[in-house]
């Protein structure tokens, strides 16, 4: 390609590092910031900073907080007795657009991965571990359906289990609207082994 801007080709290149931001959608966000004006772009240079700045990790659960505990962890309106483990911040905000869970959160911060080098120690599961006292009741392990995911529920199983609180795993099947016939195999099993009585 073409290069007529050196700033445009670096700001090209500084979107493309940004997770699913290919070479096009990376020359068409540097064209749309091109287009607006200064002030827009002033603002939003700012906010990048201001996450930078303010943004930091709760404490208590590990999510991404300004305020140190999080305002989930400090809520009387949550059930503390309840601890949903997640892998990422944004499982948590997947999560409470639902309007169903209204317990607490830990973000372990990614999940197992021998061959990305991901190991236990990378994870926040020692914080998991000292949350695990005499007020939880209930633990509930929400990875994503991959195989990082099942091997990170599987090693937590194995930790939690003496800790002898009740250990659950979110229900995985097919989703609303969807065809089985379009289903994978492994969606229909783990439908199955997820049913519940009628």
């Amino acid at each position: 390609m073409l290069s007529t801007s050196p700033s445009l080709d670096a700001l090209i290149a500084e979107f493309s590092r940004l997770p699913g931001i290919g070479r096009k959608t990376a020359q068409r966000l540097a064209l749309f910031v091109l287009k607006r004006p200064r002030q827009e772009i002033e603002h939003m240079a700012a906010a990048l900073l201001l996450v930078k700045d303010n943004v930091r990790t709760c404490s208590v659960c590990c999510n991404i907080t300004e305020d140190d505990p999080c305002s989930i962890c400090t809520s009387s309106k949550r059930t503390h007795e309840v601890i949903c483990v997640v892998e990422e911040s944004n499982d948590v905000f997947a999560i409470e657009r639902s309007n169903e869970f209204r317990g607490l959160y830990h973000v372990l911060g990614g999940s197992l991965s021998p061959l990305e080098g991901i190991g236990p120690e990378d994870l926040h599961i020692r914080e998991l571990l000292d949350r695990v006292s005499g007020d939880v009741e209930e633990i509930i392990l929400a990875m994503n359906p991959n195989v990082e995911g099942e091997a990170t529920t599987l090693y937590l199983t194995r930790l939690l289990k003496p800790f002898g609180v009740r250990l659950t795993r979110i229900a995985r099947g097919i989703p609303m609207g969807s065809d089985l016939e379009y289903t994978d195999a492994a969606t229909i099993s783990r439908a199955f082994e997820g049913r519940i009585a009628l």
